[in-house]
């Protein structure tokens, strides 16, 4: 796959996941249109913040972004609980942050998967055949490592762009993949206008991805 324009990730702060790739600079990872679906048992609402006791975390609600309890939006792929999910891998999708304006020409989202599977706590970090390694990370509230890899796709005029965060927490694997994705807006007649540029979606959804903790 060919590089693509992803940049790196958080700063270290208060509430930021991943502090040891956020002191660095733009290239250093920070972590909607379709209907809402009723809230997933065990996610307590609290002023902006979603947090999931039940399986240990909690994550900040920006501006901008809209809740869903499902990773069924056609424009991002298939959905499967995490990116590029071999087959018969066994997870379930908790929830996405979806970019506010998200469409068929270009899309963004953070979606947070969690597996118990036995095989999939065994390959939990591996990295996809099309990936390419960024630097480790680690959430610094539990200090909990995470594997961060880039990966991406194109073809036909579409692309898929992934970020992606891998860690194994209390027999647990956690998948949170950054996803913009999109066609070319001239393949339309006449050329179509995109919701938001691929950069700000890339940057919005690292924000996001600054408001995620594990509970201790």
């Amino acid at each position: 796959m060919a590089e693509h324009p992803m940049k790196p990730l958080l700063k270290p702060a208060a509430v930021l996941l991943l502090a040891s790739l956020c002191a660095c600079n733009r290239d250093t990872p920070a972590p909607g249109a379709s209907a809402g679906n009723a809230p997933a048992p065990g996610i307590a609402h609290a002023d902006d913040t979603h947090t999931d006791a039940r399986l240990g975390f909690s994550i900040a609600l920006p501006a901008g972004m809209a809740l869903r309890h499902d990773f069924r939006r056609s424009y991002l792929g298939d959905g499967s609980w995490k990116a590029f999910a071999p087959p018969g891998s066994r997870g379930t999708p908790v929830l996405a942050l979806v970019l506010q304006g998200s469409n068929d020409i270009t899309a963004a989202e953070l979606r947070i998967g969690v597996s118990d599977d036995a095989d999939a706590l065994a390959h939990c970090t591996d990295m996809p055949a099309n990936g390419s390694p960024a630097p480790a990370a680690t959430e610094p509230h539990s200090g909990t490592p995470f594997a961060h890899f880039r990966a991406g796709d194109a073809a036909m005029s579409h692309y898929l762009d992934v970020e992606s965060y891998r860690a194994v927490r209390r027999q647990r694997c956690y998948a949170i993949d950054l996803l913009v994705t999109g066609t070319n807006p001239q393949v339309y007649d006449p050329p179509a206008t995109p919701p938001f540029g691929r950069d700000a979606a890339q940057r919005k959804l690292r924000e996001a991805l600054a408001g995620f903790r594990f509970l201790d």
